[in-house]
């Protein structure tokens, strides 16, 4: 394995650690800044409305430029944000210390993937790229439980100072293990990165991430009121079964990505067709305390096991140019979080119960498992006609 691979997983690290601990310390933030709880919320909306501009505004900015120098400038972003946050004396400073964090988010991990993927041999592109959302799934896991009891015995601001020492190890991880990539040609420009979104596939790639990711995080955003209010469990177990969905996230990260570099289009039907059954069954049995807990890690597993094959599909048929539809997909894995989020917020609002933020995830999960199987089926047909010498619209713009 490429030591350079383990260097961006840090950072990966770093990043998914800012995301998501902040849900954990939320009461400590808002009752430093004299806000309520729904104000500090927005510490987490800003924060993903952040991350999709930067995927597409930086990552467009940066296409001319050398990899290696990009990702190091937007670890130093990633540091100075934290660091700001940690400084703040205010609302409005934190906040701008989490938008400044989050514009690195969606240009790190998009740059990230081409950069991973360039680091291995073509048939191993997949399984390279799960190695750095390790990262991501690993700071949910240990980072997130651990930063936020770091947060409650010293402080909030005390992890977002042990986040940016994160992002300094990832600075000088990525400065001396990561290879200096050639700078792109002059072919490879904005224009040209733009063209890779005349593809149909790259389309279908985004709004497959979108409902996917979305179904998975519409079920997980509000899980704690089902867990304590449905199936029965005390608040004090709440972090331990995260954990445990926690686990799915890894090993279906793994899983998927070693499956991706066999058949990407036949993993991904696989693995969304059987998140959907999982959301189905655990949303009609989640009165019961040992169906919740198989659900909850098969869940993560099958949810975050699409990643690899969606971040990896979605560079494929962007051709020669993948950068920018890769940080584009990486705002589709943030918008799918908004969607699902809002989703399972209006099954509640109806009075349909806690269940229903599965439900309705279940239904958005089979709606991108109807657009996935339409996608393959057009791949398929484009690669038959491709070898008959017919060529098809849907096939990836060549860029030069």
């Amino acid at each position: 394995m490429p030591p350079g691979l383990i260097a961006l997983a840090i950072g990966a690290f770093g990043i998914g650690l800012t995301e998501f601990v902040i849900m954990g310390l939320l009461p400590e933030v808002a009752h430093d800044f004299g806000v309520t709880e729904s104000a500090a919320g927005w510490l987490i909306s800003g924060y993903a409305l952040a991350v999709v501009v930067g995927a597409l505004v930086l990552t467009a900015a940066a296409t001319r430029l050398p990899k290696k120098p990009v990702l190091l400038g937007l670890i130093v972003l990633f540091i100075v944000g934290n660091a700001l946050t940690a400084l703040a004396d205010d609302y409005g400073v934190a906040m701008l210390g989490r938008i400044i964090a989050a514009l690195c988010h969606g240009a790190f991990f998009g740059i990230g993937s081409v950069v991973a993927a360039g680091l291995v041999a073509p048939e191993n592109k997949a399984g390279a790229i799960a190695i750095m959302f390790t990262g991501l799934t690993a700071a949910n896991v240990f980072g997130v439980p651990f930063g936020t009891f770091l947060g409650q015995e010293l402080g909030w601001r005390s992890t977002f100072w042990a986040i940016s020492g994160i992002g300094v190890l990832a600075f000088i991880g990525i400065a001396l293990l990561v290879p200096r990539l050639p700078r792109p040609t002059a072919q490879v420009s904005l224009r040209g990165e733009l063209a890779a979104f005349r593809s149909g596939q790259v389309w279908f790639s985004l709004v497959v991430t979108i409902l996917a990711f979305g179904g998975m995080f519409g079920a997980f955003t509000y899980i704690a009121y089902t867990l304590t209010e449905v199936s029965g469990f005390a608040t004090s177990a709440v972090p331990w079964l995260l954990v445990l969905f926690g686990a799915g996230l890894v090993l279906g990260n793994w899983l998927g990505g070693r499956l991706a570099d066999r058949a990407i289009d036949r993993t991904l039907v696989i693995f969304i067709a059987a998140l959907v059954i999982v959301l189905v069954l655990f949303a009609a049995s989640a009165q019961s305390g040992v169906a919740t807990i198989v659900a909850l890690f098969l869940m993560g597993g099958f949810g975050f096991g699409t990643v690899p094959g969606l971040q990896s599909r979605v560079m494929q048929y962007a051709g020669g140019a993948p950068t920018l539809a890769s940080g584009a997909n990486i705002g589709a894995f943030n918008i799918g979080n908004a969607l699902g989020a809002w989703a399972g917020g209006v099954g509640i609002s109806a009075g349909l119960g806690y269940t229903s933020p599965i439900w309705m995830g279940a239904i958005l999960t089979g709606v991108a498992l109807v657009v996935m199987v339409v996608a393959a089926a057009r791949a398929r047909a484009h690669a038959a006609d491709t070898r008959d010498g017919k060529p098809t619209p849907t096939a990836p713009v060549p860029v030069g």
